[in-house]
């Protein structure tokens, strides 16, 4: 994927530069703590491993490679605002600034040696650990009861047909790509496609138990759960 761009100026032209994970234990203990990592921090430092990259050529590869799946690039400005702390912490430095006469200045940034070992460190702690990300779909569930069973099957109903959609177009782009690129380079797509088909076979028991009345439930019942939960509550904090 990396030798067939000229990343400065998105061109095809040279070979990027190559590396391997021989240093990654050693360099779990390099991550600086101050600078928190995210996904989209993660991205720019990978990307600039492959050679000098300006911030639309950030962009426009992570979308192009498909990576925007995985990473938020949608705002332009969170791309900025990121490039600019890795900048202010050392860990990407400028190459050169660009000018021409049908673009804007445009700021080549390239890869230091202290941001290829934190993008390593990073990236071995991101694979290794697994951590709460508090995602919106779980929160919501916590509430569902809020709904009555006929508008939370409805609205279960509209996730499971998007997740048949997302599914179907994950394993199009998977056949597609399978037979020319090296199956390490498609594994977030068969990540996305084990945790989307697996989202999709438990809403769908569950809608199953919503339309067969196995799960259902009151605003009187969860009402007289609530005021006994209050109760309680409030009884505790009494002074003895």
């Amino acid at each position: 994927m990396w030798n067939n761009y000229d990343l400065s100026d998105d061109h095809p032209s040279r070979a990027g530069d190559s590396f391997t994970s021989s240093a990654v234990t050693s360099t779990l203990t390099t991550v600086d703590s101050k600078f928190r990592p995210s996904p989209l921090a993660l991205a720019v430092l990978s990307l600039l491993v492959a050679g000098p990259l300006h911030p639309y050529g950030i962009q426009r590869l992570i979308k192009q490679w498909g990576k925007d799946k995985v990473v938020n690039v949608g705002q332009r400005a969170n791309l900025y605002k990121t490039i600019n702390r890795l900048h202010e912490a050392g860990l990407i430095a400028v190459r050169q600034t660009e000018r021409d006469q049908q673009y804007p200045e445009r700021t080549v940034y390239e890869l230091t040696e202290d941001g290829r070992q934190q993008m390593l460190g990073w990236l071995a702690d991101m694979l290794a650990t697994p951590r709460n990300e508090f995602p919106q779909f779980p929160a919501a569930l916590s509430f569902a009861m809020l709904l009555d069973p006929a508008a939370a099957l409805a609205v279960l109903e509209r996730r499971a047909a998007a997740l048949r959609e997302n599914l179907t177009r994950l394993e199009h782009d998977l056949t597609a790509f399978s037979g020319s690129l090296p199956r390490v380079t498609l594994l977030d797509d068969e990540y996305l496609r084990a945790v989307t088909a697996a989202e999709l076979n438990w809403i769908s028991g569950v809608l199953d138990d919503l339309r067969t009345g196995v799960m259902t439930w009151s605003e009187e019942e969860l009402t007289g759960l609530a005021k006994e939960e209050l109760t309680d509550l409030a009884t505790s904090f009494l002074p003895e």
